[in-house]
């Protein structure tokens, strides 16, 4: 289960050119940058980096929220790779405008991209940036090459996590112990701080802040309806439960066993006679996926990997009763809708990842060894075998299931 050749290229390039060039640029910070007048500085412009990760930009709306009331929403922006800027659009919390993206197609592109990005966040004339991604030392460099007068990310003080240079006019500890969404907001709450005082600081981040909500237009639910239709022009207006089985998810180890899916779709079908299931997934996914749902041998399942595009699938969340997945972007887009989630966690933690909606539920079994990647280690781990996703039964994702789907036919709530 190692990562993909991709993903380990950016994170070995991050690490054997990234440390030389935060060094250099850290030296170059204390020889010419000043550290101005002691006290909160003045905020106009802020710039949000999270490059990567779309469900991690839903846990950053809460953040996000409180930095448009502090500039008002025209003065927000996010910086994010390009494949990435889609969750940004449909949460419509900030102009579209004001996303800015970089490409990622190829090495070049990603310089020259990135290059394209400062210039124009140094022409905007940004003043504050917010390096959301967790000790990563291209987003350490982009922040810096800003020219912000404030910065914020995370510090490693005494070499407790990967050294990414001393970038950051408002340093904060990576506190593994608070939810992302709450840490997030803490990076907002920073900028109304002294940066000499930090990382001590008095903010209690919000314990219930609502997730952000998708609304389909009429024309949208009408289409997926009839893309439903298409597919098995028997299901009609019948309960849909979803299953995503994330067959190419770029971190493996967070995989349930694919054919638990099968049998938990099995399983369901057999329980409720009425009932439909889903298969869904990206396009590199649909065949692997769709696959899947072949083998559960029933005319109730219907693949539909690859048979959508990404607003389609929040609008078919709309549309559906139940979506189990592991902890992946599906989740969190999930959390913007109705629908309940059923969350399979393994080698990261439900308490810093969870989707934060009350219709979502994490199933987590709590060995030993999990949670094993983090922000310490570039979510990175020597496992090569996932047992803590394989120590969730299909018992137990079906009785989580039932127990939300009977709730619902009771008109009682599954969460």
């Amino acid at each position: 289960m190692d990562l993909p050749a991709g993903i380990s290229k950016l994170q070995r390039t991050d690490r054997w050119i990234g440390v030389p060039l935060c060094a250099i640029l850290t030296a170059f910070r204390r020889i010419f940058e000043s550290t101005g007048p002691p006290g909160p500085r003045q905020v106009r412009r802020i710039l949000f980096v999270k490059l990567a990760e779309q469900g991690s930009t839903v846990l950053a709306y809460p953040a996000t929220r409180r930095a448009t009331e502090m500039v008002g929403v025209e003065n927000v922006y996010f910086l994010v790779f390009e494949d990435n800027r889609f969750i940004l659009d449909v949460m419509e919390i900030i102009p579209e405008g004001n996303v800015i993206t970089i490409a990622t197609r190829s090495p070049f592109g990603l310089a020259r991209s990135a290059l394209q990005a400062v210039f124009r966040a140094r022409k905007i004339r940004i003043d504050a940036v917010i390096d959301m991604e967790f000790l990563t030392r291209f987003s350490a460099m982009l922040t810096f090459a800003t020219g912000a007068k404030s910065r914020v990310g995370f510090h490693t003080f005494f070499g407790d996590g990967p050294y990414r240079g001393d970038l950051m006019t408002h340093r904060l500890l990576y506190n593994p112990h608070l939810h992302t969404s709450q840490m997030f907001e803490a990076m907002v709450a920073a900028l109304t701080h002294d940066p000499a005082v930090l990382p001590t600081f008095d903010f209690t981040p919000s314990a219930d802040e609502p997730p952000a909500r998708f609304r389909p237009s009429l024309s949208e639910v009408v289409e997926i309806n009839a893309l439903l239709e298409r597919e098995n022009p028997r299901i009609g207006s019948a309960p849909l439960i979803l299953l995503n089985p994330n067959a190419s998810d770029l971190l493996p180890l967070r995989r349930w066993p694919s054919l638990r899916y099968v049998e938990l779709a099995r399983r369901l079908l057999e329980h409720y006679p009425n009932l439909f299931i889903g298969f869904t997934g990206a396009p590199a996914e649909a065949a692997p996926n769709n696959q899947l749902a072949n083998e559960v041998g029933s005319d109730r399942v219907i693949p539909l990997a690859g048979k959508t595009t990404l607003r389609q699938v929040l609008v078919l969340y709309t549309r559906s009763e139940i979506l189990v997945t592991n902890d992946s972007g599906p989740a969190h887009f999930a959390s913007m809708t109705p629908i309940r989630v059923v969350t399979l966690f393994g080698p990261e933690t439900p308490a810093l990842f969870a989707a934060r909606s009350p219709n979502a539920t994490a199933l987590w079994a709590g060995i030993a060894c999990s949670p094993c990647v983090n922000a310490y280690n570039n979510r990175q781990s020597v496992c090569r075998n996932n047992l803590c996703m394989q120590a969730i039964t299909v018992d137990d994702v079906f009785e989580e299931v039932t127990r939300i789907y009977d709730s619902l036919r009771e008109g009682t709530p599954g969460n």
